[in-house]
């Protein structure tokens, strides 16, 4: 009898994981075909801002940021207004978003850090690329988050460095799943590079 419900109940969660594993993927395909409907203004701003070769972490941003179903594809109306909800097309949101992801490469690249402390300095700001190329080059969960709760979180009011919970995968596996209040995403970087590898790995099918 024991063996039998055990057979049973294993069963049914291997039926469980196949139907997530199934809607995830549907899911994914679903946001990349919103994202590389935008390949051609995507490839246009990058040409413009000498980013030709950026054209996947471009997108991986606005799968990051919006999954393409927003005006602002890259939220970047504070980068280029100062203020949030500037942006009135997806055309100005992609001039925007890669003018100052342009700008942050060349300054991570100009100050000897790595790729990603451009990536997360997207989120946290120009500021954060000081930051880390005085603490290693390199950009790290760690560094990414004592910057968010020493500097950015206080700088923006958050004096007392609370958190909020945050349910995504990378989160919980480093500390269970949190962020700090005005405190950006720690885990910014990460999410946008496994998202440029979807993109990367799913072109044949677009």
């Amino acid at each position: 009898m024991v063996k039998r419900i055990c057979k049973i109940l294993l069963k049914l969660g291997l039926l469980i994981l196949i139907v997530g594993a199934v809607y995830l993927g549907f899911r994914n395909y679903m946001i990349l075909k919103d994202v590389h409907q935008y390949d051609d203004e995507i490839a246009t701003a990058a040409k413009k801002y000498d980013v030709d070769d950026q054209t996947d972490l471009i997108s991986a941003i606005i799968f990051t940021e919006t999954k393409g179903r927003h005006e602002d594809l890259m939220q970047s109306s504070e980068s280029r207004y100062g203020e949030a909800g500037q942006i009135s097309s997806e055309a100005d949101s992609i001039d925007a978003g890669v003018a100052f992801l342009a700008e942050a490469l060349k300054a991570a690249d100009e100050a000897g850090c790595n790729e990603s402390t451009a990536i997360q300095a997207y989120n946290f700001g120009l500021d954060y690329i000081d930051y880390v190329a005085k603490n290693g080059g390199k950009n790290t969960k760690k560094i990414a988050e004592s910057y968010s709760r020493d500097v950015l979180s206080p700088q923006l009011g958050n004096d007392q460095q609370s958190k909020y919970r945050y349910w995504g995968l990378h989160s919980l596996l480093y500390n269970g799943g949190y962020l700090y209040h005005n405190g950006g995403n720690l885990f910014y970087s990460e999410i946008v590079q496994w998202n440029q590898w979807k993109i990367e790995m799913t072109k044949f099918l677009f």
